[in-house]
């Protein structure tokens, strides 16, 4: 009879064991699974070798990773010309995912119509980009992905469409995919990036907005903070594949990073230096929704 009972229980610690290695194995395993490339423009030649590179790496790792689409933070195209948006092209086409991107400063040298034309080129019938704003909206989280209404900032019908699409998704969390930041996030350069107050205290301060993605400023990773949290908010910055400008342009390391969200919560955001198919495990960053 004691060995019966020793035999059940420990039965009953193996199931459990089992249960609990599964809801674990659960947890890991992301439900959404994103890359997003930085600013481009190169310049003087409309060149696009570091693009390549990362939608090459990308393809590579989408089966791997269970990568699901790939973001564009906007500046593809160096002063919105033809020339660069024609040489982008065939290279964006490339990718094997559906490419959701917004305008930054650079498109508009150009025209919104622009923009869109390339943008569903880019695609080539994987999905459809009507709007220079759009919202992803999933079970756990809705990514607001919000071209500027001139040069890097929002206008006052800008801020009102943010504000309004925030709350409609309430109490979703929500990630914002923006061109810049507000001016003062990121202290390498302050004084760039949205200036329009309502962007912080109409739309970044309601409570289900948990994250800010955002390129433009072009960071060199290794010398800067390109992930921090303010007021309950985190910033992730993207770098520029093309060109650095911050802290300076004498050093340019080619990196681009990838979003997981898990089931229960947690936000994984890996970067990936060009070429190398391993996250660079020193500027990993981890929230939760």
């Amino acid at each position: 009879m004691k060995l019966l009972s020793k035999i059940l229980l420990s039965t009953s610690f193996l199931f459990i064991a089992v249960c609990n290695t599964a809801n674990a194995s659960e947890a890991s395993i992301p439900s959404i699974s994103f890359a997003v490339l930085g600013d481009a423009e190169p310049k003087p030649k409309a060149e696009f070798p570091h693009v390549a590179q990362a939608v090459a790496d990308v393809n590579q790792l989408t089966a791997q990773l269970n990568l699901q689409f790939v973001l564009g933070v906007g500046d593809l195209a160096h002063k919105g010309t033809l020339l660069q948006y024609e040489n982008v092209t065939p290279v964006l086409q490339a990718l094997q995912l559906p490419f959701y991107p917004i305008m930054g400063n650079e498109e508009y040298n150009s025209t919104p119509e622009r923009f869109l034309t390339f943008a569903n080129k880019w695609n080539q019938g994987k999905t459809t980009i009507d709007s220079i704003r759009y919202t992803l909206e999933f079970d756990q989280v809705a990514l607001i992905l919000a071209s500027p209404d001139l040069g890097r900032d929002f206008n006052d019908s800008g801020i009102n469409w943010l504000k309004q699409e925030v709350a409609r998704l309430a109490p979703k969390p929500v990630l914002l995919v923006v061109h810049g930041a507000q001016q003062g996030v990121y202290q390498e350069r302050p004084d760039k990036g949205i200036s329009h107050p309502g962007f912080v205290t109409e739309v970044v301060n309601q409570p289900n907005v948990r994250a800010v993605i955002s390129g433009d400023l072009h960071m060199d990773m290794p010398r800067v903070k390109h992930s921090l949290e303010l007021n309950g908010v985190h910033y992730l910055h993207i770098p520029a594949l093309e060109r650095t400008k911050i802290p300076d342009e004498s050093q340019h390391t080619p990196m681009y990073r990838v979003f997981h969200v898990h089931a229960d919560g947690t936000v994984v955001v890996d970067t990936y230096q060009n070429g190398n198919l391993k996250p660079l495990a020193q500027y990993q960053y981890r929230f939760t929704l």
